[in-house]
């Protein structure tokens, strides 16, 4: 039972054993309590018919550590509202609104983990003074909020150890002498953003599902590649380590595309991202990287040649070590955070650290 029609019961039931024995003294608090609780029903649900609740636009994406302005407006209609509060998912304690005139509300927020998050819930609740009555106002449902993994910059190992090539085709000559050039032998290379007039058997669907943007199958003539980064998230060790992991792969693909550009496979896709200096597909891969589940299943290529391969894990080097050996002689390196990767550190990025695993030389050292 709301406070209001306890309060106009306990008003009536004055009123009535006021008439029935006859005791005039009783008339007055019940008739008061009855017109209290009227007026407060009547103030509140009149106020909070013509009231709306505003969240301002927002940015769609930030990174990880960055400030949000979150902005909520509420409106009131022909009746002034008595007050009250507002609430939102996002809001660590609900937030004073005053009465008659009320004011929009402004709250910087930080979001320290990746991921979607949904902007609703967003609430008024209009009040009266003395709280017997309340009502809610709902905000409209707002967009969803991509935090993106933050950008790190790649540190070379101390001692002037091997590092990882930041060109482009680093190692690919020795390994493309090693490979049959078939020149009428086509397979799937990586995905690119679409070109019109290209066939819509190319058109990549899975994509445009979750991030609501056209991309393509690029097919090329079997060749030996460049720097593939894979992003293994099958059994990670915890959900901090999956998230570094995810941070060391996006600075790794992020630095290797601005100096000539590197293929990203990420789990749940079966082709591999390209990724070039013009950086037109990295928006889609930072937000792809964004939404990385713990035990997303990553497919490798078939018939993969590369030159170069980075794996990152969250979990056990063991398979990545052997999974980038058999992609050809290397060079090739294993990402894991700090303490699950033994020996001598080529680099460390974004609390991770890279070894060597493969036989090759490596051309270039870390750019930072």
């Amino acid at each position: 039972m709301s406070r209001a029609l306890g309060t106009g019961v306990l008003g009536a039931a004055l009123a009535f054993t006021a008439a029935a024995f006859s005791t005039p003294s009783l008339y007055v608090p019940g008739l008061a309590l009855l017109g209290l609780a009227g007026l407060s029903w009547t103030w509140v649900w009149a106020a909070a018919a013509g009231a709306t609740l505003e969240r301002a636009p927002g940015p769609t994406r930030i990174n990880e550590g960055d400030e949000y302005d979150l902005r909520l407006i509420p409106r009131a209609g022909p009746i002034p509202p008595p007050g009250g509060e507002l609430h939102d998912p996002l809001l660590a304690e609900p937030v004073h609104v005053r009465a008659l005139r009320p004011r929009p509300v402004q709250a910087r927020l930080r979001f320290p983990r990746r991921g979607r998050h949904r902007l609703t819930g967003s609430a008024w609740v209009l009040r009266d003074p003395l709280g017997l009555c309340e009502r809610r106002v709902e905000a409209p449902a707002g967009h969803d909020l991509i935090v993106l993994p933050r950008i790190e910059p790649v540190v070379a190992g101390p001692g002037g150890g091997a590092g990882l090539g930041m060109g482009r085709g680093v190692g690919e000559e020795g390994a493309g002498a090693r490979l049959e050039a078939r020149a009428n032998e086509f397979e799937v290379d990586g995905l690119r953003p679409y070109r019109d007039g290209a066939p819509a058997s190319r058109i990549h669907w899975p994509t445009l599902a979750r991030v609501g943007e056209l991309h393509e199958r690029r097919l090329a003539v079997g060749r030996a590649a460049g720097t593939l980064v894979v992003l293994d998230a099958a059994s990670p060790e915890s959900e901090e380590a999956l998230d570094q992991a995810v941070r060391a792969a996006a600075s790794l693909g992020f630095h290797l595309a601005r100096r000539g550009g590197c293929s990203m496979l990420l789990p749940g896709h079966r082709a591999p991202f390209e990724l070039d200096a013009s950086m037109r597909m990295w928006p889609t891969v930072h937000a792809q990287l964004a939404l990385v589940a713990p035990g997303a299943p990553t497919e490798l290529p078939s018939r993969a040649q590369r030159a170069s391969v980075v794996w990152v894990t969250g979990g056990s080097v063991g398979r990545g070590a052997r999974v980038a050996r058999a992609f050809g002689p290397g060079p090739h390196f294993v990402v894991a955070p700090v303490g699950a990767v033994e020996g001598r550190s080529a680099f460390t990025v974004a609390g991770c650290t890279g070894r060597l695993v493969g036989t090759g030389r490596v051309a270039a050292e870390v750019a930072a």
